[in-house]
């Protein structure tokens, strides 16, 4: 049995959580967010932990909260309390799964790909509440942000397990109007005449996806946007040509795949805790998203 300090025995259970907030957060501003509760509220509660403990628990500096050598210390204590709580939660066989999983992915694979099938698994477990975080960036798995993440490269360090989910690829579109108005480009020279719509190069949240180059190395896009779904509509609406993933162009008809031949691959990869891998929700959720890429591959892919 892990061992509890004397002075966590009368340490009220929300506050704790609250501390585990912070720590996995970062910031107070970041784990009220979470929380759904003011940052002066979240704030004050830590000062009364802090207070109880006769510690400081944080040290503030300009990135955030910094966890201090008491707050390490604690952190761990928390920890092991939460999975124990995690495995009392746990429903036993033969009863509904219920409770809570949190899914973070990237933003156009959560909303084009995941939600897309999403009805499948929920319909499957109803009591289970599910949280589809698709955002441009990702919670953390090894900070315990969230029971999975679908990443776009895999973690190279930290309490965690990874595995490939699934490679993927992307090509140029260009919406029908647009290249009716503009011409066709044939060559990645002749996308020199067009408006190009890419990524805001200092806002990307991920190394994978600085890919323009890999199709023309003197590509500059001048519409630009961190999302995107955004970047979708600037293609679909005929703001210029630009990259997307096979399953976001190829689900709409008015775009045209241009430069044949040329395509970009990456993958997606699943990232759980490595503490709370075997938890029910996660396991059973891992193979549905396993099985149902395997089964619409042709989805990601193309062709």
């Amino acid at each position: 049995m892990q061992y509890r300090p004397a002075y966590m025995q009368q340490l009220p259970w929300n506050d704790l959580q609250d501390f585990l907030a912070i720590a996995r957060a970062g910031k107070l501003s970041r784990a009220a967010a979470r929380l759904g509760v003011d940052p002066t509220t979240i704030g004050r509660r830590l000062r009364r932990l802090e207070r109880r403990l006769g510690r400081t628990l944080f040290e503030q500096t300009r990135e955030g909260q910094v966890l201090t050598e008491a707050g390490e210390a604690l952190l761990a204590h928390v920890e092991a309390m939460q999975r124990a709580a995690e495995r009392i939660s746990e429903q036993p066989k033969g009863h509904p799964l219920s409770g809570l999983l949190r899914i973070s992915v990237s933003e156009g694979f959560g909303t084009w790909f995941v939600a897309h099938h999403l009805h499948d698994f929920v319909d499957r477990y109803p009591q289970l509440t599910v949280d589809l975080v698709a955002t441009s960036g990702f919670l953390s798995p090894s900070k315990r942000e969230t029971d999975v993440a679908l990443l776009l490269a895999r973690p190279q360090a930290g309490p965690v397990v990874s595995s490939k989910l699934s490679d993927y690829r992307l090509c140029l579109y260009g919406g029908s109007d647009y290249l009716a108005r503009h011409g066709t480009p044939g060559t990645p020279d002749e996308l020199t005449g067009h408006r190009l719509i890419g990524y805001i190069p200092d806002l990307l949240y991920a190394p994978e996806l600085r890919y323009l180059g890999e199709i023309n190395e003197n590509w500059v896009a001048t519409v630009r946007s961190s999302s995107i779904n955004a970047q979708y509509r600037l293609i679909q609406s005929g703001s210029g040509v630009g990259v997307l993933p096979r399953f976001i162009g190829d689900a709409d008809p008015t775009l045209v795949p241009l430069l044949p031949g040329i395509e970009i691959t990456r993958s997606f990869w699943i990232v759980t805790h490595k503490d709370t891998r075997q938890l029910e929700r996660v396991r059973v959720f891992k193979a549905w998203l396993l099985e149902t890429v395997r089964r619409h591959r042709i989805r990601l892919l193309g062709g």
